[in-house]
């Protein structure tokens, strides 16, 4: 009998930011880690988030064993709830990444139905054919876990989302002493993160933001705005402690931060010394060199709260002149134009910005010499570049060969691409269903590509209906045209052009009716194909037509 071969199928976070979600499968047993959501491109027009398409997971449900999370980052576990109204799995992870997972899913109503199983760095847990060990890591957000997955054909070490800060605000530094020991008993296969693999050197501490944050408080006399991600639980106590010794109040505005700062405090990753916190319902019982606001928005989100602030839509707190607004974080590729404005209008407002990434932000990832170390500690036979861009993924690809991986040994996956190993091979074999699932509003997967090409098509050109009312028996025309203009012309400016598609309108059905033809399909194709050429001939533009024809 042929023995099993481990297999690794991606379902996202490659060749994309966001996403990730990685299955293992051995025999009749399978395993999930992470299950993220992605933010939508300017292109997916009304669409709220991205998450992975679990059609091959709903497929093999009865398989799997359980679902384990590196952290709390939404593009790790916000997919997780549309997951869990698919199939029921258990889910595994450490304290503050399942305190974060159970707010979740109590929106969903999903809480008393999904079993979360709690383990800390060091721990070991069992899933069929896989034992599960948790090594301690560092990121942006505490409690992040790098996975040696131990198979019946080696292991295989998934690093999660990490960096190496050999002083993190809490916690240890990452566990490179198992990594190493794990190398020396020899890893099959290394999954690295590769967000920063084209950033040189290493990255730098988060401490070193606490100091700067700890200058500007001091040598600020007005109110002071901080702007950074809701889950960088580090960052937040930071501007907390520099708030705190120089006696001032803070109030925290933006839903995600205030779901995060009860998880975190509630489990205590997070201390905020008592009366320190107020109601942003009371920010104007303090003069303002009393008070610090922490708020979510730091990569202009429109709807996020900084966004309101600067476009003076914020029901509690109006930028008044001196304030001053730091935005701790980098932004992410394709919202500069979004950060940009929102700072313009901050300054508009008499606002002092202080956005210089380089001294109050520093990166959760591993730069080149830290992804470097990992690669020499763990000395893999395979190599496969995980969570990135396409071009993040090739340059950790070719840190790999520098550090002596083989190159045939080095696989640049696709998302549903099947790699399968043994002791000896690894090849990639066929392809599972894979991509992308749009989630608007409450619809999951409704909205699809030709949605999506027509909400950009009215996006770019706009809609002409046309309303026309005719006989069942004759096929003349009783009632209309009638031409009704959304987002293309503006009519009372356009009537000329108006009366010309009714006219155009009219004649297409009047010889429709004098040859009998009184099939719906072509009267209206008829009607939308004379008024589209002669649109694009008067105004060299394609607007979506439809025509309404009713019959009595």
């Amino acid at each position: 009998m042929a023995k099993s071969k481990l297999k690794i199928i991606p379902l996202g976070g490659l060749n994309e930011i966001g996403k990730n979600m990685t299955v293992f499968s051995y025999g009749n047993d399978m395993i999930i880690v992470d299950c993220g959501m992605a933010f939508p491109d300017e292109e997916m027009f009304g669409i709220d988030i991205v998450i992975p398409d679990f059609s091959y997971v709903v497929k093999n449900c009865d398989k799997i064993r359980g679902v384990v999370l590196t952290h709390g980052h939404e593009d790790h576990i916000g997919g997780l709830a549309y997951l869990l109204k698919e199939i029921n799995v258990p889910i595994f992870g450490t304290n503050l990444t399942i305190g974060l997972v159970q707010n979740k899913l109590k929106e969903h109503n999903l809480l008393s139905t999904t079993k979360l199983n709690r383990v800390h760095p060091g721990d070991t847990i069992n899933l069929g054919p896989f034992k599960v060990e948790f090594i301690r890591s560092n990121h942006s957000i505490p409690d992040a876990v790098a996975l040696a997955i131990h198979t019946p054909v080696g292991v295989v070490l998934h690093t999660g989302d990490f960096k190496i800060d050999t002083t993190p605000i809490q916690g240890d530094m990452i566990d490179l002493a198992r990594i190493g020991e794990l190398g020396k008993k020899g890893v099959l296969a290394l999954m690295s993160d590769s967000t920063n693999a084209e950033r040189k050197g290493f990255t730098k501490s988060e401490r070193m933001v606490g100091s700067t944050l700890e200058h500007l408080f001091k040598s600020t006399k007005s109110r002071i705005i901080v702007a950074t991600f809701a889950s960088n639980v580090h960052r937040i106590q930071q501007i907390i402690n520099a708030a705190v010794n120089n006696g001032r109040k803070i109030a925290v505005s933006g839903r995600s931060m205030l779901n995060l700062l009860e998880v975190a405090t509630e489990l205590g990753y997070m201390k905020i010394p008592q009366n320190a916190l107020i109601d942003i319902d009371d920010i104007k019982k303090y003069k303002p060199h009393q008070l610090t606001i922490i708020t979510t928005g730091s990569q202009g989100e429109p709807m996020s709260a900084l966004y309101r602030m600067a476009y003076s839509d914020h029901r509690k707190v109006d930028i008044v002149k001196g304030d001053l607004v730091i935005i701790s974080a980098n932004p992410i590729p394709g919202n500069e134009k979004l950060v940009s404005n929102v700072v313009n209008e901050l300054y508009k407002k008499g606002a002092v910005v202080y956005n210089d990434p380089a001294s109050v932000h520093v990166s959760g990832h591993a730069c080149q010499e830290e992804l470097k170390m990992i690669l020499g500690l763990a000395k893999p036979k395979y190599f496969i570049p995980v969570h990135g861009e396409f071009k993040h993924l090739k340059t950790h690809a070719d840190l790999g060969a520098l550090m002596g991986i083989k190159q045939s040994n080095i696989f640049i996956m696709d998302i549903g691409k099947v790699l399968e190993l043994t002791k000896d091979t690894a090849k990639c074999t066929e392809s599972v269903q894979a991509g992308l699932v749009m989630v608007d509003g409450l619809g999951v997967g409704d909205v699809g590509n030709i949605v999506l090409r027509d909400r950009k098509h009215l996006a770019e050109d706009g809609l002409i209906v046309v309303v026309v009312t005719i006989s069942s028996d004759t096929g003349s025309i009783i009632a209309g045209p009638d031409v009704i203009s959304r987002g293309f012309v503006y009519v009372r400016e356009s009537e000329s052009l108006m009366e010309d598609i009714r006219t155009i309108a009219k004649k297409a059905l009047e010889g429709y009716e004098k040859n009998k033809i009184k099939d719906w399909s072509t009267l209206k194709n008829g009607v939308k194909s004379r008024i589209s050429e002669y649109l694009y001939q008067e105004t060299k533009r394609k607007p979506m037509i439809l025509p309404v024809i009713m019959e009595v």
